[in-house]
């Protein structure tokens, strides 16, 4: 399957809502982490947002995961960018 790099962006207005929520999330992607869909996860040293890897069958199914994170239910993620990504080096192929 394809690996998707997904770039989340935060702002400083979504803080408060953030640290409130952040268990919840935390529980939804490491349950896609024990799925084996989400590969690797973790946010920004600045705070400005977040990255997570996926393997996935395709774009859709992404959006579809990401819909159910409760960052997005909540509004809390002002950006959401996802790509697939071909990594060569330092990370398993598939």
């Amino acid at each position: 399957m394809p690996i998707f790099a997904v770039h989340y962006t935060y702002s400083d207005a979504t803080v408060p809502g953030r640290d409130e929520i952040r268990p919840v999330h935390r529980e939804y992607l490491a349950g896609l982490a024990t799925e084996g869909t989400l590969l690797a996860r973790g946010p920004y040293p600045d705070g400005s947002g977040a990255l997570l890897i996926f393997d996935a069958a395709d774009a859709d199914t992404v959006g579809k995961l990401l819909a159910a994170d409760p960052f997005q239910a909540a509004n809390l993620v002002d950006e959401t960018r996802v790509v697939e990504w071909l990594p060569t080096d330092g990370f398993p192929s598939k």
